[in-house]
């Protein structure tokens, strides 16, 4: 078992951010999480905390009192250095639907044409490609998605739009995501996701977790329209996939 060379910092009263090596790694993120679960279910009550996991990073966030920093660093780090191994069992590969329609993918071409791509090519690339969540954050249910290949690596747009539609499939440099409500946003538009992926009104409003897998694949427009009206009723399935520790 791998230990990282772990830093602490006191955000106000409440809250503290633990930070591990500042690199994009999944054994980095996995490490966090296991440490999450360590926490949960050997020191820290749940009800009481927030657990916020991104990347390189982990923010815990006290709910009901004010935090003791000179007691809870030394302690949190005994805890980590002394962790014992947790296996992550509750991880899934999402795929997800996405209609690359030029309707929808208002980039599309103009990024293919970026990257020296042609549209197919791109989009083949796009959803053969199997992606991490490292954090879920910006707006509700925004996924940032690791693992675009390098063929795909575009710039953010030069000036960002200030209304991109829910559901927009979208990428940026090393990542890729789904807009999951209009917003503003700079990232280059290749598609739209079908899936709903925040719902306010749910006991879980985003179903996917940091260290899920996501999977994109193509559908047409009416498949698209299809799925629209699935949801709305509440009987599209999802496909969903338990993966190994």
């Amino acid at each position: 078992m791998k230990n990282y060379n772990i830093s602490f910092r006191q955000f106000g009263l409440h809250t503290i951010l633990v930070e591990w090596p500042k690199k994009v790694e999944e054994d980095v993120l996995l490490d966090i999480l296991k440490f999450v679960r360590h926490l949960k279910k050997n020191h820290l009550y749940v009800p009481e905390w927030e657990f916020i996991p991104a990347y390189n990073s982990l923010t815990l966030v006290c709910r009901n009192k004010v935090l003791n920093f000179t007691e809870l660093i030394p302690q949190l780090r005994e805890w980590y250095n002394n962790k014992i191994e947790e296996d992550i069992t509750d991880r899934h590969l999402w795929r997800l639907p996405v209609c690359y329609d030029e309707e929808f993918g208002i980039d599309l071409v103009d990024t293919a044409h970026k990257l020296k791509l042609s549209v197919n090519d791109l989009i083949a690339l796009h959803a053969s490609s199997v992606y991490t969540v490292f954090g879920i954050g910006f707006l509700p249910g925004f996924m940032y998605l690791g693992g675009v290949p390098e063929a795909l690596e575009v710039p953010r747009k030069a000036t960002p739009r200030a209304k991109v539609p829910k559901g927009a499939v979208a990428i940026a440099g090393k990542q890729t995501g789904i807009y999951p409500q209009e917003s503003p946003g700079g990232w280059n538009i290749i598609g739209s996701c079908s899936v709903p992926m925040f719902n306010a009104e749910k006991e879980d409003p985003c179903f996917v977790k940091v260290g899920d897998k996501i999977q994109f694949y193509p559908i047409s427009k009416g498949e698209y329209k299809l799925h629209l009206i699935e949801n709305e009723v509440g009987i599209y399935k999802m496909e969903k996939i338990k993966l190994d520790a």
